[in-house]
C-alpha cells in the first residue's frame, strides 16, 4: 500500500493523528515531537478559544516503509549516532573515568537531537487539536482542576461523574484482567507510612531535589534544570567565548554529581536570575518530594504520604506467603493513591501531585524465573525499543516475546509474560496499538538493583509518555527490610536431594549476658542472631586475637568476651533451602493511562469537525447505553420505565435523556460522553410486537430489536460477550436517516 493511501485510510478512520513520515524497521513503532503547553483549567476563560498551543505539532513514523530519498539524507546522521553509541559502549567496557563517559553520553544526545530535527524537517506538518479535546473533557466534566472556584491548585484534579465512572470501569477491568485471571492476592495498605519504612526503601534520601525561589513572586524552580537551561543558553550564544562554552559544557556534564554548595557557586558565578521575571533567586533549598506529616497528637512519630504503593506489599510479604501456604511463585496486587510533591507539575493528568497507582509484585525464585503461562503468549508480537537501538539511533522493532526472551533482549520469561499482559490490557482498555511501544531503560536510567526494566509508552500530543513500568527489581526490597527489622522476609524451597551444609553461628551465653548487661542483653542477643557469615568470622577472629569484641547494638557499644559469646561450627542435613524471592513489578499509572485513552479515542465526525466524540471501548465507557424517547409523548413513559428497570437488572449502566431537542442533537450529546449504544423509543415502539432501535456510536448504524430482547443484547455488547457485527446480522437494519443537528 502506498504511503499516501495509508494517510487517506487513517483519515477515514477519524484518527486525530495522521502519519507524517516513514522510517524503516517496524510498522507500529512511532516517534513524536510536540510543541507542548501546560494543561491549565480556568473557569473564567472560554475553553478551546485563543489557545496558544491549540495546534500541537506531531511527528509519527511508520517504520518499515521509508522513502529512499529521505533515508539517503538520514543515513549519515544515523551512522553518526551509531558511531557515538559504540564509543559510549567501549568506554563503559574499558572502565573509563565517569566524566569521560558522561561527556560521550552528552555528545550522543546531541547527535540524536540533530537526527530528530532533520527527520522533522523532512516531513510535512501534522497537528492535533488538543484544546478541542480539553474543551470536551471539561464541558462534560470528565475532570477539572481541584478547588477551581478558589483559583485552583496546579497538579491536582477532581474527576466528575463521567471521569469517575470511566476510572472505576478501567480499574474493574484491571482487576478482572490481573487479579482474577492471574489469581493474585489483593491488599489495601495504609497511605500514612512511618519514616523508617521509606528510609530503608531509599525514598527519604533519593526523593530530594534542590530548588530556588523567586524572592519577589515565590515562583519555584528545580535548580539542576535551571542551571542546565541557563548554561545551554549561554553556550548557544555566538558571542560567548570558546573557553566559556567549554566551561558550560563541563558543568552540565558534572551537574548530576554536584552538591548544594557547588550548585550555589555556579549560580553566583553566572549571576542567574528568575527566567520568568529576572528577579533575584534565593539560596538553594533542599526539597523532599514526599509529603511529610506527624502521626498522632504528640508529633513524635514522623511519617509521609506514600510515594508509591509497593512498600505496603513488601512489609506484608511474610503474611502473604503464609496465606499462600508458603508456595512460590505468587503475586500480590494493590490499587491506591500515592503522592509526590512535584516542584513543577504539568501536562494535565500526566504529572500531578496525587495519583492512583495499580501495582503488582510477583514474587518468584531468583534462580527460576520461568512462567507457566509463557508458552501461551510466546508468539505475541510487541514493539520493542531496546537500549541498543536507542544507543545506535535505530528505530524500534516488532518482535515476538518468545524471540526477545530466548535472545536475552528481555531478561526472563516472567518479565516477558507480564509485558504481553500489559500490552493486552492497554489495547482492551482503548489504547491504540499503533501508538504503543515498550522502551527498555538504558544503563544510566536503571536502578542499581534492577536486572531489567521496560516501560510501556503511549504516543500522545505530549510525546511518548510512560504509562506502565515493568521491572525485575531482584531481591532488593525484601533484603533491605530484612536487614532493618531483623525479620526474615524469605521463603523456603524444597530441595530435590537433601544436602549437608556447614552451620556457623554466634551463640550468646544468655545467663552471663543478662547478669552483666541487664535489659541491654536482649538487644545484644538480637544483634548476634542477625550476624552475617562475614560478621561471625570477624567476631571469632577478634575473640581469638584480642580476647574481646566491640559490638554495636541499640546505638551503643558493648565489649564482649568469650564468656559472653562463642562461635559454634557444625554440619546439618537440610531438605529445604531459604531463598529471598526476586520481584517482578508491573506498575500502572492510572491517570496517565486515562489520558492516553482520551487522546487515542478523541474523534471528529467526517465532514463535521465541530461534532466531536470519545470512542471509548464499551468495557470502560462511563455508561453503557442511553435511553432516548423520540419526543415528549406521554405514551413513551411506561416504556422508558420498563427499559430502565430491565437494564438495571442485567447490570447495564444507562442514562435517560428525555430533554427537548432533536434526536440527532441528543445522540451527539451522548456521543461526547462516550456512551457506546443508544436505545430509541419511537412510534413503532407503541405497536405490537413492541420494538426499539439500537444505535452504535462509532458507525451510527441502527438496528430494530424486540423490546423483550434489548436489555440482554446491550448487556452482551457492553461486556464483550457479543460483537456489533453479530448483532447487525441477527436483527434488521433501521434505515431511517439520523436527524441533523
Amino acid at each position: 500500500m502506498k504511503f499516501y493511501a495509508i494517510l487517506r485510510h487513517l483519515k477515514t478512520l477519524g484518527s486525530p493523528y495522521v502519519v507524517q513520515s516513514i522510517n524503516r524497521t517496524c510498522i507500529s513503532s512511532f516517534s513524536l515531537t510536540t510543541c507542548t503547553g501546560q494543561l491549565k483549567y480556568d473557569q473564567k476563560t472560554d475553553w478551546g478559544k485563543n489557545k496558544k498551543h491549540r495546534q500541537v505539532k506531531l511527528r509519527v513514523f511508520l517504520d518499515s516503509m521509508a522513502d529512499p530519498a529521505i533515508e539517503q539524507v538520514l543515513a549519515p546522521l544515523r551512522a553518526s549516532v551509531k558511531e557515538q553509541g559504540d564509543l559510549v559502549r567501549q568506554l563503559k567496557a574499558d572502565g573509563a573515568p565517569v566524566l569521560d563517559v558522561k561527556k560521550a553520553v552528552l555528545e550522543l544526545k546531541a547527535r540524536k537531537k540533530i537526527l530528530e530535527d532533520k527527520e522533522l524537517a523532512l516531513t510535512p506538518n501534522v497537528t492535533f487539536d488538543r484544546a478541542k479535546m480539553e474543551d470536551l473533557l471539561k464541558r462534560r466534566f470528565f475532570f477539572d482542576q481541584s478547588f477551581a472556584i478558589y483559583g485552583g491548585i496546579t497538579g491536582q484534579f477532581d474527576f466528575g461523574p463521567m471521569g469517575c465512572a470511566f476510572k472505576a470501569n478501567l480499574l474493574q477491568t484491571w482487576r478482572q484482567f490481573f487479579v482474577l485471571e492471574e489469581q493474585m492476592l489483593e491488599v489495601d495498605c495504609s497511605i500514612l507510612t512511618p519514616e523508617p519504612v521509606l528510609k530503608v526503601s531509599g525514598h527519604v534520601d533519593r526523593f530530594a531535589d534542590l530548588m530556588v525561589k523567586d524572592v519577589k513572586t515565590g515562583e519555584c524552580f528545580r535548580l539542576d534544570h535551571l542551571i542546565k537551561a541557563h548554561l545551554e543558553k549561554i553556550a548557544s550564544n555566538p558571542k560567548t567565548s570558546t573557553e566559556t562554552k567549554e566551561e558550560c559544557k563541563d558543568i552540565i556534564i558534572k551537574l548530576d554529581g554536584m552538591d548544594k554548595a557547588e550548585m550555589a557557586a555556579v549560580m553566583n558565578k553566572f549571576e542567574m536570575k528568575s527566567p520568568l521575571t529576572g528577579n533575584d533567586l534565593t539560596v538553594p533549598i533542599e526539597f523532599n518530594l514526599m509529603f511529610a506529616t506527624q502521626i498522632g497528637p504528640s508529633g513524635l512519630i514522623k511519617g509521609f504520604l506514600r510515594p508509591e504503593t509497593a512498600q505496603g506489599i513488601f512489609v506484608n510479604f511474610k503474611r502473604l506467603l503464609e496465606f499462600n501456604q508458603g508456595k512460590l511463585p505468587f503475586a500480590a496486587a494493590q490499587i491506591g493513591n500515592a503522592f509526590r510533591n512535584e516542584i513543577s507539575p504539568r501536562s494535565g493528568l500526566i504529572r500531578v501531585r496525587e495519583f492512583t497507582m495499580a501495582e503488582i509484585e510477583h514474587f518468584c525464585d531468583p534462580n527460576d524465573k520461568t512462567h507457566p503461562k509463557f508458552e501461551s503468549v510466546k508468539n505475541v508480537e510487541l514493539v520493542l525499543y531496546s537500549a541498543c537501538n536507542q544507543m545506535s539511533g535505530e528505530a524500534a522493532e516488532r518482535i515476538t516475546i518468545g524471540d526477545a526472551v530466548s535472545t536475552g533482549l528481555v531478561a526472563n520469561e516472567t518479565l516477558g509474560y507480564f509485558m504481553v499482559r500489559i500490552h493486552q490490557f492497554l489495547i482492551k482498555s482503548g489504547v491504540d496499538p499503533s501508538r504503543l511501544r515498550f522502551r527498555q531503560h538504558m544503563a544510566n536510567e536503571m536502578a542499581h538493583y534492577a536486572c531489567d526494566c521496560w516501560d510501556a509508552e503511549c504516543l500522545t500530543s505530549y510525546g511518548w509518555i510512560e504509562c506502565v513500568g515493568c521491572a525485575d527489581r531482584s531481591a532488593y526490597d525484601l533484603t533491605q527490610h530484612t536487614k532493618a527489622t531483623g525479620i526474615r522476609l524469605a521463603a523456603e524451597k524444597k530441595l530435590d536431594q537433601p544436602k549437608i551444609v556447614d552451620i556457623v553461628e554466634a551463640t550468646p551465653n544468655k545467663a552471663v549476658l543478662g547478669k552483666e548487661f541487664k535489659k541491654d542483653a536482649k538487644y545484644i542477643s538480637e544483634t548476634l542472631a542477625n550476624f552475617t557469615l562475614e560478621e561471625i568470622e570477624n567476631l571469632e577472629k577478634s575473640l581469638e586475637t584480642n580476647g574481646n569484641y566491640e559490638l554495636s547494638a541499640a546505638d551503643r557499644k558493648f565489649t564482649l568476651t568469650k564468656d559472653h559469646v562463642t562461635v559454634k561450627r557444625c554440619t546439618e542435613t537440610v531438605h529445604v533451602e531459604e531463598i529471598i524471592p526476586s520481584v517482578i513489578e508491573p506498575s500502572f499509572g492510572v491517570g496517565r493511562i486515562m489520558y492516553a485513552i482520551f487522546e487515542h479515542n478523541f474523534k471528529q465526525r467526517e465532514n463535521d469537525e465541530q461534532r466531536t466524540y470519545l470512542s471509548l471501548p464499551a468495557i470502560v465507557a462511563p455508561l453503557k447505553c442511553s435511553v432516548l424517547p423520540l419526543s415528549g409523548n406521554a405514551e413513551f413513559v411506561p416504556f422508558i420505565k420498563q427499559l430502565s428497570s430491565d437494564l438495571t437488572k442485567v447490570d447495564v449502566s444507562h442514562k435517560i435523556d428525555d430533554s427537548s431537542g432533536s434526536i440527532g442533537r441528543r445522540y451527539a450529546r451522548t456521543d461526547e460522553i462516550a456512551i457506546p449504544y443508544g436505545i430509541t423509543i419511537d412510534f413503532d415502539t407503541l405497536k405490537e410486537p413492541n420494538s426499539v432501535t439500537l444505535r452504535e456510536r462509532d458507525s451510527m448504524v441502527q438496528v430494530r430489536i424486540p423490546l423483550k430482547d434489548i436489555a440482554l443484547v446491550v448487556h452482551n455488547l457492553a461486556y464483550s460477550k457479543d460483537s456489533w457485527s453479530e448483532v447487525t446480522k441477527k436483527y434488521p437494519k433501521f434505515e431511517q436517516q439520523e436527524s441533523k443537528i
